[in-house]
Parts: structure tokens; C-alpha cells; sequence
């Protein structure tokens, strides 16, 4: 029987595919992309599956399980707290979460309030995946990969990943335009630069500040930070729980939108993105101010906005993907209308488009 990509992503929706091999090495992950490539195979590169809204008909190629595993770590110790800290190195197939809480529990700064985000740490620097006011390409100190198109292994500075806001060039690079999917870039590991204390980094997002009881730029002991982001996103059901369909969801299904200025609404929240006249605003307001509220219904009740949090988009069981496409473009059309402002979907969309 054909693997089903529903029993692999954390929506849980998802066809079969048509061949499945899991890369455990990373000569096993080159190999299995290589031969692939050479036969002309769609390839779907699949990590923690936690990014991925995939078509009832699945996927019409190979899905390439990333399995790999491995920490290592260079640490530099000092009697000076302010000085010293390590350059990790983590495969890309290492759970995110678990390589967070390494960290944490090492006195590894930098990524702590990224802690909760379901995935693979090869997936991280392909979105610059964020949240409460970190996002992984500040600690990213450089991503190895396997090059498609060149066939072979290189490395990339960070300062040449070309990070943006849920993007990199590992998002944007294509190894073959024609193709319905496949980007040129496989991440094999990636390394990060993180420095050695007792506390977080500075806390940047005000709900996290207040949660801590500091004061947004102000530190806080790391196991404590640690603590409180896994208990906001809980809170709005951002942790996964099999037995809480509200986790059953590929989180943030809308980035926050950038736009002019003049154009953001009155009442909603809005901050700065460094280039002038235009500022990032919420999408989980524009989409409750346009109607649509927590746990608002798709199709047959069979899939809902979160009943803890507008900007996901859940399968509450027994959900088709058109089940949460249809939802998707009501909440989208439905700003649209309200706003002028188009929400883009976060998440990759594999045989399917809004």
C-alpha cells in the first residue's frame, strides 16, 4: 500500500505518494534526491511535515523522508558569563524543539523563544521560521546543502542565505522552474552560533515580556523563557497534542502582511519592518475584525479556525484538503473584501493552490 502523506504532516490530510524513500545518512539523502533527479522524478523533501498542506490526490513523485540525525558542538567555555558559548551543528532531519531544549538546558543562547515549533531543524532556515520576536537566521551561522542543479555540497554564509521575513533564498531558489515542486537547495545541516549564559536573549515580544514580568529589551533566566512560550503556545494551541484537534494544523497558516502605512487599519496592530513606509500588521486581527472568529466552521464542520486562535486553520477529523483550501480562500477573500489586503499563505502548497 502507497504511504499516505496524511500519517506525515500535522494536519493530517494528504494523498499517497507514489514512491517513499527515508534518508537515515546524508549519502542515503543525496542518493535518494540524485537518482531521482536523474529520472526525472518530482521530488518532495519531507521533514517534520509541520509546513505542508499536500492534495487529496497526493503527491505524484517521490517523497524524500529527511531522517538524519546528529548535535555536535563546539564550545568554548569562560569564567566571564558574558563570554564564551558553542557553534552547534545539528543534522537536518535533529526535531527542532529537541535541539532547543539541548540548547537550553546547556546554556545555549539565541533560540529559546523558538521553543514549541513543531518540524525539523533542516526546515528552519528555508522559512526563517520565527516567533515571539526571534527568528533563526539571528543564530544561523551557516547552512549545508546538497546543490541540485550543480551536483554537489556546498555552504552558505549566513550573510548569503538571503534571509527575509519567512523567506530565504532556499525558498525562493528553484532547481527546475517547469517543475510543480522542488527546490534547488537540500539542507543537509545546519550550524548555528550561540552564545553561552544564564539568560535569554533580549525578550523582544511584549506578550512574552509580560508573561515573564520584565520589560520588552530586558533578559530572563533561558529555562524560564523556555517555559513561558511553551505555555503561550498552548495556549493557543500551537503545541501538537493528538488527542487536541486544534493542534491539528500547520500553525500559522497566513504570514503577517507588509504593507504602505497609510494602508494598515485603523485599531490594528502594526510594526515596523526596516524599510520606510511600510509596516507589518497582524493577520489574526485583519481576520477577526473581518468576521471571522475563533472556530469559525469550513465545510461540514469538517475543518475550523482554532477555537484558541484565528490564523490557524485546523482539521477537526475526517477532513479532505479542498475541506481546508475552501476554508482558507473564505478567510482570505473574506479580508480581501474587508481590507484590500491579500493574506498569503504561509504553509508550501503541494498539488494544490488557493
Amino acid at each position: 500500500m502507497a504511504e499516505r502523506l496524511a500519517d506525515h504532516t500535522t494536519l493530517r490530510l494528504g494523498g499517497p505518494a507514489r514512491a517513499w524513500v527515508r534518508a537515515t545518512t546524508e549519502d542515503e539523502l543525496v542518493a535518494a534526491i540524485t537518482s531521482a533527479d536523474d529520472a526525472g522524478e518530482p521530488v518532495l523533501v519531507l521533514g517534520g511535515g509541520s509546513n505542508l498542506v499536500v492534495a487529496d490526490e497526493g503527491f505524484a513523485g517521490t517523497v524524500v523522508e529527511v531522517a538524519t540525525r546528529g548535535i555536535a558542538a563546539d564550545v568554548e567555555d569562560s569564567d566571564d558569563p558574558t563570554c564564551g558559548g558553542a557553534v552547534v551543528t545539528a543534522a537536518a532531519g535533529e526535531t527542532w524543539d529537541a535541539l532547543v531544549a539541548h540548547a537550553v538546558e546547556r546554556g545555549w543562547v539565541g533560540i529559546e523563544a523558538l521553543s514549541g515549533i513543531p518540524g525539523s531543524v533542516g526546515a528552519t532556515p528555508i522559512q526563517n521560521v520565527g516567533a515571539y520576536g526571534q527568528e533563526v537566521s539571528q543564530s544561523i551561522a551557516s547552512v549545508r546543502v546538497w546543490d541540485r542543479k550543480l551536483r554537489g555540497v556546498r555552504t552558505f554564509a549566513a550573510a548569503d542565505c538571503g534571509f527575509g521575513y519567512r523567506t530565504s533564498r532556499f525558498k525562493v531558489d528553484r532547481y527546475d522552474a517547469s517543475a510543480a515542486f522542488g527546490g534547488r537547495h537540500v539542507v543537509l545541516s545546519v550550524t548555528f552560533q550561540l552564545p553561552q549564559g544564564s539568560l535569554s536573549a533580549p525578550v523582544a515580544y511584549a506578550e512574552l515580556a509580560r508573561s515573564l514580568g520584565v520589560e520588552v529589551g530586558q533578559r530572563a533566566p533561558l529555562a524560564e523563557v523556555r517555559a513561558a512560550v511553551l505555555a503561550l503556545r498552548s495556549g493557543k494551541g500551537m503545541v501538537l497534542d493528538p488527542t487536541d484537534h486544534d493542534t491539528w494544523s500547520a500553525g500559522s497558516f497566513f504570514t503577517n502582511p507588509v504593507v504602505p502605512a497609510d494602508a494598515v487599519p485603523d485599531g490594528a496592530p502594526a510594526w515596523p519592518t526596516g524599510d520606510e513606509g511600510a509596516l507589518k500588521t497582524s493577520a489574526a486581527w485583519l481576520i477577526e475584525h473581518a468576521g471571522f472568529g475563533k472556530g469559525h466552521a469550513g465545510p461540514g464542520g469538517r475543518v475550523s479556525l482554532s477555537t484558541k486562535h484565528t490564523l490557524a486553520l485546523t482539521n477537526r477529523g475526517g477532513a479532505a484538503t479542498d475541506d481546508l483550501l475552501t476554508l482558507a480562500r473564505e478567510v482570505r477573500d473574506g479580508v480581501a473584501a474587508s481590507y484590500g489586503i491579500t493574506l498569503v499563505n504561509e504553509p508550501v502548497l503541494v498539488g494544490c493552490t488557493l
